[in-house]
């Protein structure tokens, strides 16, 4: 473990933890004040930007390891609904006046072994300090083949609406931590819920997928019926989603079995990162059997149909069900 009476000042913070992580050429070893990328031949640069906080994202007495994980991983999932291969990015890390040396060690530690896990590298960033609680920035950087990222705004009525993973736990998981439901209906399921809020797994695996078979497709971080309803307004069409096809862990049905309100939790609690993809009928099949040869399971949940508006979901007696709200809001 590092020796915390020695915490470092920021430019040996940033030699003795970050430049580890920074290395691509492209990072020139972090001497300098910008990187300078080379885009792979023939390929369009994607870039995305989430941002972290204490309080808000995380809780503050989280391990340093999976705030990192979870900072870096949230921008990942973006890559990957957009059937991007990721490349390279930047770290923005403010930190609040008692960080440790340990800590800072531990962070680092959760981004590398991510870097190894996902095949990405730091690129460049800014430490400052931070006046309040703990802030991270990530911008992440991925590549597609040039004019191939997938947008919101191509879902075409008829398109079959697909889901990977399961969705749900990680909103639950944070009830769980807040205490607002009762997680014995799910027993030993309910670490699994609490891991699945905490570390979010991107599905770079299905990235190839979507970029061949999917009309328009992101990232469920905000919630399910929400989020879905980006790709519907950028598209100007509407939606049919069928709550009872929505995937559950086995945690997550337990809990929705038990606890009436777990069931808006699931579709507009958000933290998912799993992906929502509009996929033509014709691909059907093919983006089925790339997303199992791929090892991640994906599940149709509803259809895109004529007319603007937010998307309708309903029961399995095919009757409306009305949320309270749609997804989480920021503000």
């Amino acid at each position: 473990m590092a020796d915390e009476t020695a915490r470092p000042g920021e430019f040996d913070l940033i030699a003795r933890y970050l430049r580890p992580l920074a290395d691509d050429p492209a990072a020139l070893n972090l001497t300098d004040d910008a990187a300078a990328f080379t885009p792979p031949p023939g390929a369009d640069l994607v870039l995305t930007k989430d941002m972290v906080a204490a309080g808000i994202h995380f809780f503050p007495n989280d391990a340093a390891a999976s705030i990192s994980r979870k900072a870096l991983r949230v921008n990942l999932s973006d890559l990957a609904a957009k059937g991007a291969r990721p490349v390279g990015y930047l770290l923005g890390l403010a930190l609040p006046a008692d960080w440790t040396a340990d800590w800072m060690a531990d962070f680092a530690a959760g981004l590398a072994e991510d870097q190894r896990a996902y095949g990405i590298t730091l690129l460049g960033g800014d430490t400052v300090k931070a006046p309040s609680g703990l802030t991270l920035s990530i911008t992440a950087i991925g590549a597609v083949p040039s004019g191939t990222m997938v947008r919101r705004g191509g879902a075409r009525v008829g398109d079959v609406l697909f889901v990977s993973g399961t969705i749900g736990d990680a909103a639950l998981g944070l009830r769980l931590r807040l205490g607002t439901i009762d997680g014995t209906p799910a027993g030993e399921g309910a670490g699994h819920l609490l891991d699945r809020y905490l570390h979010p797994q991107p599905r770079l695996a299905l990235a190839e997928a979507v970029r061949l078979h999917a009309s328009a497709a992101l990232d469920v971080s905000d919630g399910l019926v929400g989020d879905l309803g980006h790709i519907l307004k950028a598209s100007g069409v509407g939606a049919r989603i069928e709550a009872a096809r929505v995937p559950l862990s086995a945690a997550a049905r337990a809990l929705v079995e038990a606890d009436p309100s777990a069931l808006g939790s699931v579709l507009s609690g958000g933290d998912d990162y799993e992906i929502l993809a509009s996929v033509p009928r014709d691909h059907v099949a093919a983006y089925q059997l790339a997303a199992a040869a791929a090892g991640v399971p994906v599940t149709p949940i509803g259809e895109i149909i004529a007319g603007a508006g937010p998307a309708l979901v309903v029961g399995s007696d095919g009757a409306p069900i009305r949320l309270e709200r749609a997804s989480h809001d920021h503000f």
